[in-house]
């Protein structure tokens, strides 16, 4: 991929982004967060796909293609804030049997050195995967005592907070923990990416169709910049977070963790904003719990802090410019 989508990338992105627009409407998204609510069903169709071993090998069971291919899944899938564990499922599928069809939904935790340990969609999940500096371990989550959090930051993102860490078995040492640190960094990013698309185009339709003294809204000069400066946000992401893939793909061409921490600096940016901009073109009702501009708020306020926030990538990016 040179910084461009191939035609097979377009297709790849054209079909995520219809099944999810079929298969996981807005409704359906909401109701991710009631009790209850996870949709093996169609967490399974989601799986079917390839979503998850996108970036594994045949031989694997995966569909052999690159990582950058797996950002641009991600990115699809977080425009129509597609729900569930789908960082841990990518991360975990070549190793952990069940996830790569779906039929074990993983709860992912990258454990803190202090503070709570939270834990997204634990109460619907099959397995806890534990990331700390000197590897990954796998347990049962029927082993794991947690107590959910009854009003979570996003809506449709449950959580859970670990009284204590569980033993588990380790799947891999230090070296899998880096990988799955820096990949999931850049899923998270990707998917925040594709937030501040979708927000951005929720904006632009509704200042097309809500009126003022006979005018659409969206023709006025002040809303114009604001959505222009959304625009921008986005193609500042989407470019941060392509190269980024890329450079996973290939790291000869240049430093990965500084294009990862990069990514997730202008993909956090620019979803927060962007969402913000879409609260505030939809004026008074922007603030309502019926409108969806504070859905793509919340979610990119969970995700901007995923596998790493971004005073920490920011710190990456200076301290790797000072060692050049």
């Amino acid at each position: 991929m040179d910084l461009q989508p191939t035609d097979d990338q377009v297709a790849l992105i054209e079909m995520v982004t219809g099944f999810a627009s079929n298969r996981f409407p807005i409704e359906i998204v909401r109701s991710f967060g009631q009790s209850n609510g996870f949709d093996r069903d169609r967490w399974t169709e989601l799986a079917a796909l390839g979503t998850f071993g996108i970036a594994l090998s045949e031989a694997e069971g995966g569909v052999g293609l690159n990582f950058i291919d797996a950002v641009l899944v991600h990115e699809a899938l977080g425009s129509a804030l597609v729900p569930g564990p789908l960082i841990a499922a990518t991360l975990s599928a070549g190793l952990v049997d069940g996830v790569l069809d779906g039929s074990v939904v993983p709860a992912l935790i990258d454990i803190p050195t202090d503070g709570p340990i939270v834990v997204e969609h634990f109460r619907s999940s099959d397995v806890l995967l534990m990331v700390d500096n000197n590897g990954v371990r796998i347990t049962p989550s029927s082993r794991a005592d947690c107590i959910d959090i009854a009003h979570s930051t996003d809506p449709t993102t449950p959580v859970s907070i670990l009284k204590s860490v569980p033993d588990g078995e380790l799947l891999g040492g230090p070296e899998l923990a880096a990988a799955w640190l820096r990949r999931g960094s850049l899923l998270a990013s990707a998917q925040l990416s594709g937030n501040s698309t979708g927000s951005t185009n929720l904006a632009v339709a509704y200042a097309k169709e809500r009126e003022q003294f006979g005018r659409p809204i969206g023709s006025f000069q002040g809303l114009k910049h604001l959505l222009a400066d959304s625009w921008i946000r986005t193609e500042l992401a989407r470019s941060s977070v392509w190269a980024a893939g890329v450079m996973v793909d290939e790291p000869d061409v240049g430093s990965a963790d500084r294009a990862v921490a990069g990514a997730r600096l202008t993909a956090a940016r620019a979803a927060t904003e962007n969402a913000k901009t879409c609260v505030q073109v939809h004026g008074g009702m922007g603030f309502t719990w019926e409108v969806d501009a504070h859905l793509f708020l919340k979610r990119a306020w969970v995700l901007e802090t995923v596998f790493g926030t971004r005073d920490e990538a920011a710190e990456v990016v200076a301290n790797l410019y000072v060692e050049i």
